[in-house]
């Protein structure tokens, strides 16, 4: 049996670290966003043994450590389905090390194909407690949507749809060191962190400019490589008219909110005069899984 679907990325429109917890983990507080942007899986089961991957990349392991073939894994060992040999293809549209979930969101919908296709029907809370044990994104790209992500990303709570808007995404050349980033934070002493509460208010109510006047990382404030970047791929977002532009996850790529799809094509066209990788994507809803 084969099946193919896509694997959503995300993004961050607010990240924030609240505490350390006593197992070395931080407790983050976030506000994510599932986006069009996506890699194609295909998988393919037939009689026999072992789990193979094509990566789509040549720099992408092909073997267990691929974040895929731990989902296909994982799913066989919690259900017990033995006697298949597992074959997953990936192409590739998520820029890799970019704070976009990439492997998070292929591994999420590795665990949605499986389920369907042999009708487990595990549903969205045991295919959440599976996907933690692979990445801490992973519980988010199960369903995706608006989500407020807490503790380590797996305690999630739904939230109101991004209201409707344009979200161009430019990642720079070079990529960051998220345990590197994570060793700079003092929680005690980050000297300014995004409105979370705010940002769930303007969703309750529709309001893209309130959501976008709250975006915050309290990541770009420890980067040591890039920030200059960083700073010119904002300014020239919020040139072309962003209400708002933050960096995504541990970085390095920055994503910026529009009202309109001229300014949105604008800012891409103008990044991409300077950085290969810009992308013009839409917020995508929530999966419905249940």
């Amino acid at each position: 049996m084969t099946d193919t679907a896509l694997a959503y990325a995300k993004v961050n429109i607010s990240l924030d670290i609240v505490s350390k917890m006593a197992d070395g983990y931080h407790n983050m507080r976030m506000v994510m966003q599932t986006v069009s942007l996506a890699d194609e899986i295909t998988i393919e089961c037939l009689p026999g043994e072992g789990i193979t991957v094509e990566a789509g990349l040549p720099f992408l392991p092909s073997d267990e450590r691929n974040i895929a073939a731990k989902a296909a894994f994982a799913f066989f060992k919690h259900t017990g389905i033995g006697g298949y040999r597992t074959y997953i293809k990936t192409k590739k549209a998520i820029p890799v090390c970019a704070g976009l979930g990439g492997g998070s969101s292929d591994g999420a919908c590795v665990l949605r194909m499986l389920d369907r296709m042999f009708e487990t029907k595990l549903g969205r809370k045991a295919l959440e407690g599976i996907g933690l044990t692979i990445g801490s994104d992973v519980p988010f790209c199960i369903d995706g949507g608006t989500s407020l992500a807490e503790g380590r990303g797996e305690v999630l709570a739904n939230l109101p749809p991004m209201p409707k808007c344009y979200i161009v995404i430019c990642k720079p050349p070079f990529s960051c060191s998220t345990p590197a980033l994570f060793g700079r934070i003092k929680c005690e002493k980050i000297r300014a962190r995004p409105d979370t509460d705010g940002i769930l208010d303007a969703l309750d109510k529709g309001d893209l400019g309130g959501v976008a006047r709250r975006m915050y990382n309290v990541f770009e404030d420890v980067m040591t490589k890039g920030s200059r970047d960083i700073a010119e791929i904002k300014d020239t977002m919020y040139d072309q008219a962003a209400l708002g532009a933050v960096m995504t996850g541990s970085g390095p790529s920055v994503i910026g909110l529009f009202d309109d799809e001229g300014s949105a094509r604008g800012a891409c066209e103008q990044l991409g005069q300077s950085y290969k990788e810009c992308y013009l994507t839409e917020a995508v809803e929530r999966l419905g899984y249940q």
